[in-house]
């Protein structure tokens, strides 16, 4: 039996807590899909079985699966049962890469290339870098997936000359990382975070409905001089991704 099966995983319930019963157990399932412990494709068996494993009563496990479904965490397959999708990425809002990001939470992240040129800067890419308008740039344009599957659409344009690379090497490695390798300091950034709805071409880009919520992420990162060495514009499925944030208190 695979170490992912969940007849291995440990799920316990306390039935003198407030918490609803249905909601510990979508808890415990959700933390182990998000650990790996229960990965991509791993059945979760039936109702009755799991039910009975867990001395709960069937309209409980159904009730904490398909809170998981409506997640799109899991998804019910006729003839084969409740499977494992995807986790959901949650990420920190830091000066970090997504590809960084995705490697750590053990995601097997992957890149395909759609466009690395140069081209004239337009108004906005020229004011978020600040250069004149129709100075060339070099742009980068990805598609980054998980376990095979689109996560977002990511648009870069750098100054020119800042980074000599071959398209090999920005589908094997994030963009930050040859940043860092080629002697650039990252230090600061300035990040917008919004939400729309995706077009045509967006959606069968991103294996996504049109018209489907959409995450956007648009960033100018400085280095330690204060130089602008990227302008970002990023798509992400709303139904895969968020982000996270860390609010201090002011006194």
């Amino acid at each position: 039996m695979a170490k992912n099966d969940p007849e291995h995983l440990d799920f316990h319930v306390d039935r003198s807590s407030p918490v609803p019963l249905y909601f510990q157990l979508a808890q415990q399932l959700e933390a182990a899909i998000e650990r790996g412990r229960l990965a991509p494709g791993s059945l979760l068996g039936n109702e009755i079985e799991l039910a009975g494993r867990l001395g709960l009563s069937r309209p409980t496990v159904r009730q904490a699966i398909q809170s998981l479904v409506d997640k799109g965490l899991l998804v019910r397959r006729r003839g084969i049962g409740t499977q494992v999708v995807h986790s959901q990425v949650k990420r920190p809002l830091e000066l970090s890469s997504l590809y960084d990001d995705l490697e750590a939470a053990g995601q097997r992240p992957a890149t395909r290339v759609l466009r690395y040129d140069a081209e004239e800067a337009t108004a906005e890419v020229a004011a978020a870098l600040g250069v004149p308008e129709g100075t060339e740039v070099r742009r980068v344009e990805r598609l980054r997936l998980t376990h095979g599957e689109p996560m977002a659409y990511l648009r870069n344009h750098l100054p020119a000359g800042l980074l000599a690379v071959r398209g090999g090497e920005l589908e094997s490695t994030g963009l930050y990382r040859l940043m860092r390798g080629a002697g650039v300091t990252l230090h600061s950034a300035r990040q917008s975070v919004g939400a729309r709805s995706a077009t045509g071409d967006e959606a069968e880009l991103l294996q996504e409905a049109e018209g489907a919520p959409l995450l956007t992420m648009e960033r100018t990162t400085f280095d330690d001089t204060g130089r602008a060495v990227e302008y970002a514009s990023h798509l992400y499925r709303a139904s895969r991704y968020s982000f996270e944030f860390q609010l201090l208190v002011r006194s």
